[in-house]
Formats: C-alpha cells, structure tokens, sequence
C-alpha cells in the first residue's frame, strides 16, 4: 500500500499509484490532524464572518447566508459550478486529479471532515471515478469545474466510470458499499477551490514525457547507428566542455547505449590516417546533419526541462491549494490566493515546448532515413519490396509529418492567455488546467510520431542486414519490438501497428532510466 498523509508523495509514487494501481491507505496521524482541524473550523467559525462558511463566493462573498443554509449553500456550490464541456477525461486521468485532491486535503489546512478523505481514499481504492469533463476550469480559483464534478460525484449525483461503464455515481456506490458524502461546513469549497485536476494531470505529463525522451534517446543512437556515424559527438570529453547537467545526461546514456556497437565508427580510425588524408572529396561525411550530431544539445534542454518541472508539480502536489488556509496550529484563518495556478501553468507551457522539439527531431530524423539522397544507404522510404510498385513507410511519413504540425501550432503558450471572468473578481487567471491538457495532447502525440521512427528504424536496420552489429543493448530493443512490430515487404495497412508500438513507448518501462 501506498500511504497518503504525513509525508511527501512523489513522482515516483504518484506513479506507482496511476499505473501499478496500488491500494492507498491514509497516515493516522495526518488523519488525526485533519480531524483537529475540522473541529477548530467549526469551534472558531462562530459568531465570525469567514469566507465560504457564512458568505457567498468569488464577487458575491458580500452577501451573508444564514446559519440554517449553510449546509446546503456547498451543495449549490457544487451543482453550480458542475458545468463541464468537451470530453469526459480517461479514468487514469480522473484517478490522477482525485489522488493529488485527496494529497492536499491530507495535509490538514482546509477544515474538511475526515469523511471526505476517507471517501476519497475508498472510491480511488475502489476504481468508482467520477465524470469530469475537459472543458470549464480556467485554474484562478483552482479548477473550480473540474473539481465541481469530483464534488458532485463524492455527494453520489451525476455519472462515474467504474470497471469500464458509465453508471450513475449512487449505483456505483451501492455495488461497492460506499456511503456518498454529507456536508459538513465547508467540503464543497474545500473540493472546488484546488489546483487538483491540472496537478494531477501535469504529474501525469511529467512522467510520460520522462518515458517519451527517454524512447527518444535510445531513437537516436539506433538512428546514428543506422549511418554508422561517429563517436565524437556524444563523446564526454566534447560534451562535459558544456555546463549543463542535461546536455551531459543525454551524452552518457548515449554511450551507455552504444557500448559494444559495431557500427559506430571511431574519428581516429577512418579520418586520422593518410589514405584519407590524401584524397580530395570524402565518401563518408566528416560530419553528420545536425538531426543526428546534435542530439545531446537538442534533447539535453528536454531533460533539464522535465526536471525542472517535475520539482514544480511534487511541490504542488504536496501543497495546500485551496483558500482560505484554515490553521489550527495559530488558531486562525488566512485568506489569499493559493488556488492560483500558475507554477503548474507556466510548467505545462515549457515542458509543452519541450516536447514539441523532441517531436521535431525524431521528424528530422525520420526523414533523413527516408530520403535516399541523403541517407545514400537506404532504399526511399525503406522500401523492402519492389521500388515504384511497394511503398514501404512512405504512407507514414504523412501521418508523423502531420502530427508533428500539429504539435508546432499547440506550442502556443497558456500562460499568456488571460480572460477576466467572474465579474472580474477573477481578473487575471492562469488557465492552467488548459495548458496541462494541451500538453498531454503534444505528448500523445509525440508518443505516435516516435513510433513511426522506430517501424522505419527497425526496417532499415533489416534492410542494411545489420541486427547483429548492434549493440547489446539496442540489439535487446529491436528483438523487442520486432515481436510486435514484424519486418514487412508488401504492403498492408499500418494504423494498427502504429497503435501498438504507440501504446508500447507509453505503458512500457524504458530500457534506459531517466534519474
């Protein structure tokens, strides 16, 4: 079990949680704490004007509610702001943002009961995830839609996904015993006022993108493979001359990669001797295109990237989101902004970026294999079959070429892309639930643009007869991949294949870790 309260969750553990699936369980003594402070919200509450217990919200906090509404003025929060749009998110996706909610309400600070944190831990426990729609949040006073439909799923209205249907949220948890929500004081705003939903799904971003450069390493040494390029440009004397810790990541995964290859040549031995020396025009180039030299220099900012982000959401994660701050350590409340999402916004914005250029280069690097004229070693589009009559990858092209268009137009950054709303008490908003969408988008994508290059890197790698000059650890790669992806010569559909190795980059542990 994974425990959840009275410690930092992590990356690592987030993971294991989405992925693994592991049981939660809760901390006793945040528990406690969540307990001590629910009943100092509730002792000191009275006879005081606190925002969310006995106001409106948002421009309408100017009106008070009487004692006698107060429990049903979080329902009418709750249905209120229950107004998604688009698409229902994927269960994995929904599990994220209830883990990262259940994260932050454990770190005892929003006077919610301990029924909640319980409820949350059971239904995630039990698989019961409720309808969230992508559509709605702008990420200022968190993710006030997204979060309203967890809201209206833990008080057992709406719909849930559970074991693959779209039930009633009530008849999802009568199948599995689970009693639905009653409000307390303030667990609607409590809910709501979070950035959950675009921390849960940044985590999630932020661990796929890991797999996704970590596939686009192990691309790009079979790719310079492939062309028997030179050991220099990944070598750690040339690379170690630059400060940056992700330049010099990618540079020593390279060669742990390419250890043992027979492909790679050595400078020293093909261009240091006088027989080369001698001749006027070289055969082999001195050196590579860009697309295959400057792979360190390229992905090492994607790395750093990554990194960077990945601080960023496990401290959102682990942070209290929602407003006001109830503290029951110095007996007071505190109103503010914490709600605002623009750490994660900004983060999503450059990790986004990040991937786009690494969907680039695979593009630049799969051409480059696919154009004869300038690869001089293959077939076009690594025909195997008969030239003018078979196509080869030719008909895949289109499709990373396209993808990776797309990937270039969502770059647009959401950071920047502030409407005022709510009566312009939400003036200036971070819209960071968008912007951790739209990175998910680019990454998905990315996932399918760098399973072309691999069908057109395990072809070539066929075609030039070269699977047993590979190195150990590439070797181990293409027989991996040749078992799912078979070596073709006639022409036959490959949409499916494409969605095969696809999903393999995404769900399966890469051969290289990222650390």
């Amino acid at each position: 079990m994974i425990t959840i309260g009275g410690q930092i969750l992590t990356a690592d553990q987030f993971f294991d949680i989405l992925f693994g699936e592991q049981p939660l369980t809760l901390d006793p003594s945040a528990l406690k704490k969540v307990a001590i402070n629910h009943q100092f919200l509730k002792n000191f509450s009275n006879e005081k004007l606190i925002y969310g217990i006995n106001t409106g919200f948002g421009p309408m906090a100017q009106y008070k509610v009487s004692e006698a509404n107060r429990q049903q003025l979080q329902y009418n929060l709750i249905r209120s702001h229950a107004s998604g749009g688009g698409k229902i998110m994927d269960a994995f996706l929904i599990r994220a943002v209830m883990v990262a909610r259940l994260n932050s309400l454990m770190q005892a600070y929003s006077g919610v009961h301990t029924d909640l944190v319980e409820l949350l831990k059971d239904m995630i426990n039990a698989g019961i995830y409720p309808c969230i729609y992508e559509h709605g949040g702008v990420g200022a006073s968190g993710d006030l839609v997204q979060l309203a439909h967890l809201g209206l799923g833990l008080i057992g209205e709406g719909y849930a996904l559970y074991e693959g249907q779209r039930l009633h949220t009530w008849e999802a948890l009568s199948a599995k015993g689970i009693k639905p929500l009653t409000i307390h004081i303030r667990e609607g705003l409590a809910i709501l006022n979070g950035t959950s939903a675009m921390t849960g799904i940044g985590m999630l971003n932020v661990l796929q993108a890991k797999r996704l450069l970590c596939w686009s390493v192990v691309l790009s040494a079979m790719t310079n493979e492939i062309v028997e390029a030179y050991d220099d440009h990944f070598s750690h004397e040339l690379n170690i001359v630059k400060h940056h810790k992700g330049q010099n990541k990618i540079a020593s995964l390279m060669r742990e990669l390419l250890s043992g290859s027979n492909m790679i040549h050595d400078r020293a031995d093909h261009l240091y001797n006088p027989e080369n020396i001698q001749r006027e025009v070289f055969e082999d180039k001195v050196q590579e295109y860009y697309s295959l030299r400057c792979v360190t220099q390229i992905l090492g900012p994607v790395y750093d990237t990554i990194a960077g982000a990945q601080e960023v959401l496990t401290n959102e994660l682990n942070s209290v989101n929602d407003n006001p701050v109830v503290d029951h350590e110095v007996n007071n409340i505190f109103h503010g902004g914490n709600f605002h999402g623009d750490y994660v916004s900004l983060e999503m914005d450059k990790l986004k970026t990040a991937i786009v250029r690494l969907s680039m280069l695979s593009e630049r690097q799969l051409n480059y294999l696919l154009n004869d004229k300038l690869n001089q070693i293959l077939p076009p589009f690594v025909n195997l079959g008969v030239l003018g009559f078979n196509f080869g990858m030719q008909g895949m092209q289109f499709t990373a070429t396209s993808t990776v268009a797309e990937n270039q137009t969502l770059a647009f950054p959401m950071y920047v892309h502030s409407i005022p709303n709510n009566n312009d008490n939400q003036d200036i908003v971070s819209m960071g639930c968008n912007a951790a969408l739209m990175t998910k988008k680019v990454i998905d994508n990315s996932f399918e643009v760098l399973a072309i290059q691999m069908m057109t890197v395990l072809q070539a790698i066929d075609y030039l007869e070269a699977s047993s000059r590979l190195s150990p650890q590439t070797h181990k790669v293409y027989a991996s991949l040749r078992q799912l992806f078979p070596r073709f010569v006639e022409d036959q559909p490959k949409y499916e294949d494409l969605r095969r190795v696809a999903d393999y980059f995404a769900l399966t542990a890469t051969p290289i870790p990222f650390n």
